[in-house]
């Protein structure tokens, strides 16, 4: 039989997506500490971010939130990518604080956390456009997550990248 387009789009995908967590995995990470938190969105985790996403913009008053959930309709699968709030030991000051040890008594975010999370989703984008797989970097999602506790209650930094493989990127009509 005949293998449709559709069959074939959510086929590579899945793949593309897959492939996304292990580029982000593999990411370099500060000093080697991985602090990382992937996964992709189950489809029933997806419509609860959906649904989250449209409860923050009218709680918040965020119209980018309510436009982000519309978007998602049409993604085929969803990467997150996350960080845990891990002080890396290099009290290099960057975060604001002395020594790590006094930014950790503050309950601060090492700086360190927010690079590591950048060149992984850095690499994960990179990779789905090497594909071609039409994508977008959004935090909406990433709050929307964290508020669900999808990623564990260790995640305190969040980015969702959503994924299609339509005649058009639905992701860039802003």
């Amino acid at each position: 039989m005949t293998k449709t387009y559709k069959s074939i789009q959510c086929s590579a995908l899945k793949d593309v997506a897959e492939f996304m967590c292990l580029a982000a995995r593999t990411a370099p990470k500060t000093r080697g500490r991985d602090n990382l938190i992937i996964a992709l969105l189950e489809p029933e985790d997806k419509e609860k971010v959906i649904a989250k996403m449209l409860e923050i913009a009218r709680r918040d008053g965020r119209k980018s939130f309510e436009r982000d959930a519309g978007n998602l309709k049409d993604a085929e699968q969803i990467v997150m990518i996350a960080s845990r709030k891990n002080a890396i030991g290099l009290d290099c000051g960057f975060c604001g604080h002395p020594t790590c040890s006094s930014l950790e008594a503050s309950g601060g975010v090492c700086a360190y956390n927010s690079m590591d999370l950048g060149i992984a989703l850095g690499s994960a984008s990179a990779l789905a456009a090497d594909f071609r797989a039409d994508n977008r970097l959004m935090f909406s999602i990433g709050k929307a997550a964290i508020e669900l506790g999808l990623l564990g209650s260790d995640a305190f930094l969040a980015i969702g990248v959503p994924l299609s493989g339509t005649g058009k990127n639905p992701f860039f009509d802003r």
